[in-house]
């Protein structure tokens, strides 16, 4: 991880009372099930093929389902309300990194090592995936969330969260900014970019799980806040560790704050975002106690990796991880 700054950070009890590895891996394979049963192989074959290429991918960590549900189950509210969802926001996360990969957007051949979807399939089943994926979250989230346990009114205000994340305004910007070099303007352009493409999706996986699980509305703008911060502190230490281990990233990605601001204020946003996401979660641990402790160790853990999270249909690998900048 990137070496921590001196200034005092939010205290937290969650990195040492609980144990987020064991959280996040229990999960996967509910969530995974979840996927397979909606992508069960039919009519066009060639395309629920190619879909669940996408889906069920080596190195698929489920983080946007995982904190989904962690959110849900903070407000009290079973499992089985968010995992509908939960499973939507993987497909809609595979969805974009389908886009994202093709030859006239980030131009990535590989996913997670092995060909990516365009390389795999062609660039014309790839934009077909995207466009499948997309809807078929929705269809999910609507036919498969238990209406017992979810109000329609809630329902309705993820459909209308999940619109709005992916759209022009939200993960679609994020994508025309990067690609049109505004990264590189300074500070607030790059973090900008971080936002939109970044941490768009994790404030809908942590904001959607709120709604699911009865959280008001002042919860709901906390959640926001977190989720998005702590998407875009994830990409942010991706980068200072790329750029540390002398790795390139995507091969036309611009959002790297460590080329345009360089290293030393790269690590003191590192800090600054980890404080702020975990003051968002400090009313949630005064209400609900140690229910909010996922989420106070999903901030640690993006920044310091301390174990890797690998999914898909290779099934679940968990191994300790030290990264060449873990020791500078």
């Amino acid at each position: 991880m990137p070496p921590r700054s001196s200034s005092a950070s939010t205290p937290t009890p969650a990195s040492t009372s609980f144990d987020l590895r064991s959280y996040w891996t229990s999960l996967i394979p509910v969530i995974d099930s979840e996927l397979d049963t909606a992508l069960t192989v039919r009519y066009p074959e060639k395309m629920y093929e190619a879909m669940r290429y996408s889906v069920f991918c080596g190195g698929a960590k489920r983080a946007p389902p995982v904190m989904c549900i962690a959110s849900c189950e903070l407000f009290g509210t079973p499992l089985a309300a968010a995992l509908p969802t939960a499973a939507a926001l993987e497909m809609i996360h595979a969805a974009s990194h389908v886009h994202d990969d093709l030859p006239c957007m980030d131009a990535a051949p590989l996913r997670r090592g092995r060909p990516s979807t365009h390389a795999q399939y062609g660039d014309d089943v790839a934009v077909l995936v995207g466009d499948s994926l997309f809807p078929l979250g929705f269809t999910h989230v609507v036919t498969k969330t238990p209406a017992d346990l979810v109000p329609r009114q809630a329902l309705l205000s993820v459909l209308k969260e999940i619109a709005r994340t992916v759209g022009c305004t939200g993960m679609a910007a994020g994508q025309l900014l990067d690609l049109t070099g505004a990264a590189a303007s300074g500070e607030v352009e790059v973090l900008l970019v971080l936002e939109k493409k970044f941490g768009e999706l994790a404030e809908c996986s942590a904001v959607c799980g709120g709604m699911l699980g009865g959280a008001g509305e002042d919860d709901q703008a906390a959640l926001r806040r977190y989720g998005r911060t702590v998407g875009v502190l994830y990409e942010l230490v991706d980068d200072v560790l790329m750029e540390s281990n002398g790795q390139a990233g995507k091969m036309r990605s611009n959002a790297s704050v460590v080329r345009t601001l360089g290293m030393g204020r790269a690590l003191e946003l590192v800090e600054q975002l980890r404080d702020k996401a975990k003051l968002e979660l400090q009313r949630f641990g005064d209400q609900y106690g140690d229910r909010v402790l996922p989420l106070y160790s999903f901030v640690d853990y993006a920044v310091e990796r301390g174990f890797m999270v690998e999914g898909g249909e290779e099934g679940v690998a968990v191994a300790g991880a030290a990264s060449a900048a873990a020791s500078s």
